[in-house]
């Protein structure tokens, strides 16, 4: 290929703090008369004679976005037309027949996928508590493939992925692990032992909710995974825009600092959420940009604070500069293992007073229509739920 996206400190950047390989990596060659970001380059198709023939198979653009994310994760990136295509990619490895391994609780969509092939009779699930260590390993023997989220997503469990990549290993499962809350500065699963990390790039990488755009990244120790996770997404032409790839390749120049300001407000509200009488429990893993609470008086209630915000964005999604809340059980697909109370909310950048003024005042009016405690409620809990 062109190398368009493999200049800049050049391609062993090992060297250089995470936050600076968000702004170095993926630029073109330093060359007098150069430009200093990768051009948008809009042609399907190429001239003969040289290494490119055909768009699907791959652009000088996002390959410029492949460069610096895998530079990040430290592995070979392949950008898809979305997160989910990039999901259904992964599992396009197990053979017909196989068998995967996967929490109850992760990003419906895969939870989804997963539980339609198994209904179409193309491989087994077994679903595990991802926080219940000895039960995941007790699931490898004879599987095919692991799915992990750590912290997961809406519940923000955490799992301990040294432990259940090193026995994924050992069992000669492949792993992934979707990545895409703690985002390459928060984690990096491939130096744990992980096969494959998966994010989707439409959140926290592109980081302003104008997007759709998905990535795998494979350890170097296995090419031919690579290989053929490029020759599916050929295939099944699930290759990301040059237009999305270019935008998220100017949203990942931003991550460090934007990441930061998130999860500093997120650990203030969470903190801040512990104390209120409206909130039941607090679902925090002590770090990421990521949070949960479950509201007292269930689902009525949840629903109450999310119509009620007025700078908070209520809508699905995440991992944007502005702060957004749903309940995720408003969706049929969405485990029954999630709280019908719990909102899943993405904390972005704007001023900490502001946000929490406007999440109080929904919770208080919330609280209001609710005061007295549903049946089943818990006692409110002291401090906020580190769940690990």
């Amino acid at each position: 290929m062109s190398g368009v996206g493999t200049a800049g400190p050049g391609e062993d950047s090992s060297g250089l703090a995470p936050a600076t390989r968000c702004v170095a990596l993926g630029r073109p060659a330093p060359v007098g008369g150069a430009p200093v970001n990768p051009p948008i380059v809009l042609s399907s198709t190429f001239h003969h004679g040289g290494d490119r023939v055909y768009a699907r198979e791959s652009t000088p653009t996002t390959e410029a976005f492949e460069a610096a994310l895998g530079g990040l994760e430290g592995g070979r990136a392949l950008a898809f037309a979305s997160g989910m295509a990039a999901a259904a990619a992964t599992l396009a490895l197990v053979p017909v027949g196989g068998v995967v391994v996967a929490p109850r609780s992760a990003y419906m969509g895969v939870l989804t996928l997963l539980r339609e092939g198994a209904a179409e009779g193309r491989y087994t699930v077994r679903e595990v508590d991802p926080t219940d260590t000895q039960a995941v390993v007790a699931a490898l023997p004879g599987a095919d493939l692991v799915w992990l989220e750590s912290p997961s997503n809406p519940l923000l469990d955490v799992a301990d992925l040294p432990a259940l990549l090193a026995a994924a290993r050992e069992h000669g499962v492949t792993s992934v692990v979707d990545n895409t809350f703690p985002t390459p500065l928060g984690a990096r699963p491939l130096d744990l032992g992980a096969d494959i990390v998966m994010h989707s790039a439409t959140k926290y990488l592109a980081g302003h909710s104008d997007l759709l755009l998905g990535a795998l990244v494979t350890a170097d120790r296995i090419p031919d995974v690579h290989d053929r996770l490029a020759h599916h997404r050929h295939l099944h032409g699930a290759t990301a825009g040059v237009f999305d790839a270019w935008l998220a390749l100017r949203g990942l120049r931003t991550l460090a600092v934007r990441f930061e300001r998130a999860c500093a407000n997120a650990a203030d509200l969470a903190g801040r959420l512990a104390d209120h009488p409206a909130v039941q429990r607090v679902r925090f893993p002590g770090a990421g940009a990521m949070l949960a609470i479950e509201v007292r008086g269930g689902a009525p209630a949840a629903e109450a604070v999310c119509a009620a915000t007025r700078l908070w964005v209520h809508s699905t999604s995440l991992g944007g500069v502005e702060s957004q809340l749903e309940r995720r059980r408003r969706y049929a697909s969405e485990p029954d293992v999630v709280p019908d109370s719990l909102v899943r909310l993405s904390v972005g950048i704007e001023d900490i007073e502001d946000l929490w003024a406007d999440l109080a005042q929904a919770l208080a009016h919330a609280h209001d229509r609710t005061a007295a405690p549903a049946a089943g409620d818990r006692p409110q809990e002291s401090g906020h739920d580190r769940h690990r």
